[in-house]
């Protein structure tokens, strides 16, 4: 009979001894009852009999415990007596007792079994070698006895280990671990402390010991013993370069290491021992690299050896997972991405610093793309894992491909090559559901778009080095052409494609609106770049050296700076014209409620910018008409003719507004706020012009009278139009603008003006407020009518 039969009997009968007690306080308390029934004649029970539960009896002395299992089952009950007080059901002290027990009994074989072995063995490793540092210091024993002592210890802690295996496997498996890390360190003495073996002898010992731990891990089934010997022996590594540039054999045992770790992969997945050694071999050699002051030392051995350690892991990290055809979880996908970009980190870095290898760079993104690809594609035709591993991969290879670009390729077609890669990876995400590769669309998207933003500053510095540039015929109109024509597409299939399910829901609302914000964004500052260019040609051609015949030393050169004022009024009716375009064509077409308000916002940003800085340059250009007196440049009436070209335009840019204002694509009403539009940008032209033909009638000194006068009378025209429509905020309107011209009178013109100018202002603005009020009077029902209808 075992152990566990043995506690199984014992719990039996101490669950049938508590049963029948209970069975007995029952009965001792239904006989107190009856007792004092017949003592107090009338008095009632204090306690009722009922039946409880089945009363196994305790099985014969030596009965085999499989029958007393069977015979509890099939055993008659016994009626329990229970009191109505007592009528809850009692807790299963077996039950609690065997719980109890299994968890101190688990918490102590931990503590015993594997804790305390593992203290134990590292204990004895630091003792054995206080020992022998104590035994070195005071020279008690020669290096060769040192050496022969630590293997025996060693040797003897290995055999004891093997001799325990059958009974005691964990307490075996530390043991193992311990007397192979003694083995790492005596070689590692006997090398380099005492030069007692050469160094391909120890190199070969230290073979041996990876090749013990590795099949030793594989028999005991132990992690603790390859932590112990093959992580533990990243301790001894640098211990084969002795700092005369051998370095190669340092590298060359990492690798030894990690081979063991990539057979034991195949065999055993052991996360922390691969994580480990992941995580100690690339420090170990991105601290050595960085410590070179020059990346042409040891070129061939850190290109040779980063690949192997990337090859090493690599094949690792999948061997497991795919034999098994495991989805690969989110640490998986972390290792696949830091081994594949610290190994392309390290090639950069040395091909960079490389004066010889430098152009080898695109080349070699190229080939890390080409090696995920060859790994994706025998995973596709073997059909080794899970499709999501196959599209990770191949999200590898479509990253380096797209890193080639930059690395090898200049200016725009970078650009060109992260936009075209872009739209086809969303339309193969969208129209083929593979969500991974809109994923990787998400962040080249904005890649083509910031690469787009350097192509533009790129211009402005060749502006600013005097070079020509053809508008439309370049390389950066192009450029711009194949990424609006790109991001068209991308928009249209977003439109058609948005009800497919996406497992980053919040990335897909930022495209919906990042996409055609860039668009319009995009497509305004490439026709406006153009006309920049065409303009800054024309300036440079200017160009004029007011020393030509070279009698002094200081050349001075000359410029017609009137092609400034003019590009920028162009580029004013340009804006103008693109917004209305841009309105018109969501009117017509495409009546987006999310593109209405991105054109409002727009118009709005045209208005303010237009009447303050576009009237202002316009009025420069005026100036500059009537006060040239350059010898060098003549100055046409088009600075006078461009201004009522750029009024057109802003009239038909109005109109746009107001259809966009009431094409009911907007939940509120705007009307009121498209009424103050109008009118403020009515009385700003009318105020502008009537300026700018008093300075071209050379009566610029009359503009203070003037604009008084016309201020007055436009109050004059909105109290009529707010009368004639109804339209109260029109009348408060004018009563702002009156009062505002009452105070410009009073505190601004009076000041400056003529006893005639005086005169007329004050008699035309009397009159005005007399009209004003005569309207009110004759119009106050409309007023009336208007307040109760408000009512």
């Amino acid at each position: 009979m075992d152990n566990s039969e043995k506690i199984n009997l014992l719990l039996i009968k101490l669950e049938n001894l508590l049963l029948r007690q209970q069975g007995f306080d029952a009965e001792i308390k239904a006989l107190r009852d009856e007792v004092r029934a017949l003592q107090s004649p009338g008095a009632t029970p204090t306690h009722d009999v009922i039946v409880k539960g089945p009363v196994i009896a305790p099985p014969p002395r030596n009965t085999p415990p499989s029958q007393v299992i069977q015979n509890t089952n099939n055993s008659r009950p016994v009626p329990s007596f229970s009191s109505s007080n007592t009528n809850q059901q009692q807790p299963n002290f077996a039950d609690r007792f065997k719980r109890d027990n299994i968890v101190k009994s688990d918490f102590e074989k931990f503590i015993g079994e594997n804790l305390i072995s593992k203290i134990g063995i590292l204990i004895l490793i630091i003792g054995v070698a206080i020992g022998a540092k104590y035994a070195i210091d005071h020279d008690m024993i020669s290096p060769l006895t040192r050496i022969i002592l630590g293997y025996a210890v060693g040797a003897g802690l290995m055999a004891f280990a093997i001799k325990l295996k059958e009974k005691y496997e964990n307490f075996s498996a530390v043991l193992v671990s311990g007397a192979i890390a003694i083995m790492y360190f005596i070689t590692y003495a006997a090398y380099d402390f005492y030069a007692l073996i050469p160094q391909v002898l120890a190199f070969g010992l230290m073979v041996i010991f990876t090749s013990f731990t590795v099949v030793a891990a594989i028999k005991y089934n132990k992690q603790v013993i390859a932590h112990i010997g093959l992580v533990g022996a990243y301790a001894v590594p640098f211990l084969l370069s002795d700092g005369s540039g051998k370095v190669g054999v340092l590298f060359t045992y990492m690798a030894i290491i990690n081979i063991g770790i990539l057979i034991l992969s195949f065999k055993k997945y052991w996360k922390p021992l691969f994580y480990a050694s992941f995580g100690l071999t690339w420090i170990i050699f991105l601290a050595w690299r960085l410590d070179l002051s020059s990346a042409n030392i040891f070129f061939s051995l850190s290109v040779l050896f980063s690949t192997l350690f990337f090859v090493i892991f690599y094949i690792t990290n999948l061997a497991y997972k795919v034999a098994k055809k495991e989805i690969f979880g989110l640490s998986d996908v972390v290792i696949i991405l830091l081994n594949s970009f610290i190994y392309y980190g390290i090639g950069y870095f040395i091909l960079l610093g490389n004066k010889n290898s430098a152009e080898l760079l695109g080349l070699f993104t190229l080939a890390n793309a080409v090696i995920h690809f060859v790994v994706s594609l025998i995973i596709y035709k073997k059909q080794l894992a899970d499709r999501n591993l196959f599209y990770l991969i191949l999200a590898m290879v479509i990253t380096f491909i797209t890193m080639a670009a930059p690395v090898q390729l200049n200016g725009g077609w970078v650009t060109i090559f992260w936009t075209v890669e872009a739209a086809v990876l969303f339309y193969l995400a969208r129209v083929k559901n593979i969500a991974i590769y809109e994923k990787l669309s998400f962040p080249l998207i904005f890649l083509a778009f910031f690469s787009l933003l350097q192509d533009w500053t790129t211009y402005y510095n060749f502006y600013y080095d005097s070079e020509f540039i053809t508008p439309i015929l370049n390389v950066g109109f192009l450029t711009a052409v194949i990424f609006i024509i790109s991001f068209i597409w991308i928009y249209n299939i977003s439109k058609k494609e948005i009800e497919k399910p996406i497992e980053w829901a919040w990335a897909r609302q930022i495209l919906n609106y990042a996409i055609p914000s860039i668009l319009l964004l995009v497509v305004y500052v490439t026709f406006r770049i153009e006309i920049s260019k065409y303009f800054n040609n024309l300036f440079e051609l200017t160009k004029i050296n007011t020393n030509p015949n070279g009698k002094s030393a200081y050349v001075n050169y000359e410029y017609n700076y009137n092609y400034e004022k003019l590009q920028t009024a162009w580029i004013y009716i340009y804006t103008l014209f693109f917004a209305s375009i841009l309105s018109y064509f969501n009117v017509r077409k495409l009546k987006s409620n999310e593109l209405a308000i991105a054109c409002l916002v727009i118009n709005l940003i045209a208005v303010i910018a237009f009447l303050t800085h576009g009237l202002y340059n316009l009025s420069e250009l005026r100036d500059a008409y009537l006060s040239h007196t350059d010898k060098y440049f003549n100055i046409s009436s088009f600075n006078i003719g461009i201004r009522y070209l750029s009024i057109v335009f802003f009239g038909l840019f109005i109109i746009q507004c107001y259809k966009l204002i009431n094409s009911g694509l907007f939940k509120m009403d705007l009307k009121v706020m498209f009424d103050y539009l109008l009118y403020i940008s009515i009385l700003w032209l009318i105020s502008s012009e009537l300026i700018n033909i008093l300075e071209l009638a050379d009566l610029d000194g009359s503009y203070k009278l003037g604009l008084s006068i016309l201020w007055g009378i436009y109050s004059l025209f909105l109290i009529s139009m707010g009368l004639a429509k109804n339209k109260k905020h029109l009348r408060i309107g004018a009563m702002v603008l009156f009062g505002i011209t009452l105070i410009k009178l009073f505190i601004y013109d009076i000041a400056y003006l003529s006893t005639i100018s005086k005169t007329i202002v004050f008699v035309s603005l009397g009159i005005l407020l007399l009209i004003i009020s005569f309207l009110y009077n004759k119009y106050k029902h409309l007023i009336i009518d208007d307040a109760k209808a408000e009512n």
